[in-house]
């Protein structure tokens, strides 16, 4: 059994799949994909001896989540594990991949409208305050000073609809190169742009 680690990011580049995935899953995450395989067969929803052998985890929102792929040719009787899902959304969260990503990390890249082949305006995020709406603002305010007020809209609405802080801020960098504000180090990484 291979559980490789991933960055919510990654799951916004994997719009071609589909993937079943648990939220919540603390402790041992080999004892979490084990007893799902066995409650997954006893259901009869894994079938011919078909376990989930590669599986992936993430944290988002504070949580350690597992995503469980979906590949054509498994045998894996979807609509049960539909119906398992709902009946044991109170216990693992589960929802499916497209979900997802769709509703917590604000939809997969490729949905996202092409953009002008301009690169990015360098932006002074680190060392500001680091609220998110006060962030957006300055990235917003150095698109359009760059004449990409389209994409600072597509970036306000995308911010909008994520649920966690490290998601909005992985969208803005999306649209901007986060840099120092004027005399800050410029040695700092993205992730001291706030907190």
């Amino acid at each position: 059994m291979t559980i490789r680690n991933i960055t919510p990011n990654d799951l916004r580049k994997m719009g071609d799949q589909e993937a079943l995935i648990l939220q919540g899953c603390g402790g041992d995450l080999t004892e979490w994909v084990d007893g799902v395989n066995s409650l997954l067969t006893q259901e009869g929803i894994l079938q011919n001896g078909f376990q989930f052998e590669e599986v992936y985890t993430f944290r988002n929102d504070n949580l350690t989540c597992l995503m469980f792929p979906l590949e054509a040719g498994n045998s894996i009787d979807i609509g049960k594990l539909a119906m398992w899902c709902l009946a044991t959304h109170h216990n693992f969260a589960g929802t499916w991949l497209s979900d997802y990503v769709e509703n917590r990390l604000g939809g997969f890249a490729r949905d996202q409208p092409a953009r002008q082949d301009t690169g990015k305006p360098d932006c002074p995020l680190i060392g500001q305050d680091g609220n998110i709406f006060n962030l957006m603002g300055i990235a917003s305010r150095t698109l359009k000073e760059h004449g990409l007020s389209d994409q600072a809209q597509e970036m306000q609405s995308r911010i909008t609809q994520c649920q966690s802080y490290d998601s909005a801020l992985a969208i803005i960098g999306d649209y901007v190169n986060i840099t120092a504000a004027d005399g800050q180090d410029e040695d700092l990484d993205e992730g001291m742009v706030m907190r």
